[in-house]
């Protein structure tokens, strides 16, 4: 998206992206006012069926999960906030830190333009029993990325009017709060109680539990690189610490800080979950 083109996307956002943004990211979409083509016709065609065969296999796959692993999914439905869309997919988080600057109000009108959208993504995705939570795939809306100040105008006042409405309908948000958020606590704690679980990557569990511990479950905090690059006995000591500090009172759940990539030392994920299932009772 160019700089001088949020007037589109606050106008009309489903369409600026299928008629500005798609032929742009797509060579076989033709643009508008571009003459058609059986390609452009067929793209539509075949991505419709893959991502109809892409949905369509979760219920089998997570009934395979139970069923042979004694693993439950860990989402269901998909959510980002509306400042993290315009930094992800349309102008960059370059693009966005001129933008917040140059013209705010363009900015702020675009995300709040966005809600409704991202709010009916996420909960046409939900699971239908309420078991499962909606996934929120956290960016750089946070310190340092961007300053407090403009946490507070663009990234809060547009997500949690979504998150509430969300949980008014009877979903919890699952705030993948990848790198560090504990600047941010405070701003979260307004949130009802019980409508998220807040899962920790890079920041301080602790801190994180003390802030918010008492209103919500809380994930996560074993370091990624600890299950990479440590021993079994490092890893075992860390689980003990975060258990001690963090569980005693229930709402965790043992988890790594980020997903486990294929640097994981087996042996270290073994460490972790059978120490888990052998010190982590009441």
């Amino acid at each position: 998206m160019k700089a001088d083109e949020y007037d589109q996307l606050i106008e009309d956002p489903t369409g600026f992206l299928f008629n500005v943004w798609l032929p742009r990211v797509s060579s076989d979409v033709s643009a508008m006012d571009e003459p058609t083509s059986m390609r452009n016709n067929l793209s539509f065609l075949k991505g419709g069926m893959a991502m109809l065969n892409y949905f369509t296999a979760f219920g089998t796959q997570n009934e395979l999960l139970r069923k042979e692993s004694g693993t439950v999914s860990a989402i269901s439905g998909i959510l980002k906030a509306p400042f993290d869309i315009i930094a992800d997919k349309l102008r960059g988080y370059m693009g966005l830190i001129t933008d917040v600057m140059e013209r705010p109000e363009k900015v702020l009108a675009a995300c709040e333009a966005l809600m409704p959208h991202l709010t009916h993504v996420a909960l046409s995705g939900a699971d239908p029993d309420k078991n499962v939570p909606i996934g929120l795939w956290m960016h750089r809306g946070c310190v340092p990325f961007f300053s407090q100040k403009h946490f507070e105008k663009f990234y809060w006042p547009t997500l949690k009017p979504i998150v509430e409405d969300i949980w008014a309908h009877g979903h919890q948000v699952l705030f993948y709060a990848e790198g560090d958020w504990n600047a941010h606590l405070n701003a979260f704690a307004e949130l009802p109680e019980g409508s998220i679980v807040y899962h920790v990557d890079q920041a301080d569990i602790f801190e994180a539990h003390k802030a918010i511990g008492e209103k919500f479950c809380i994930s996560g905090g074993i370091p990624n690189f600890l299950l990479s690059y440590g021993t079994e006995e490092e890893v075992r000591e860390c689980c003990k610490k975060v258990i001690d500090g963090v569980a005693g009172d229930g709402g965790y759940i043992m988890d790594a800080g980020a997903i486990i990539q294929n640097d994981g030392k087996v042996e270290n994920i073994k460490a972790m979950t059978e120490f888990t299932r052998e010190y982590g009772v009441y």
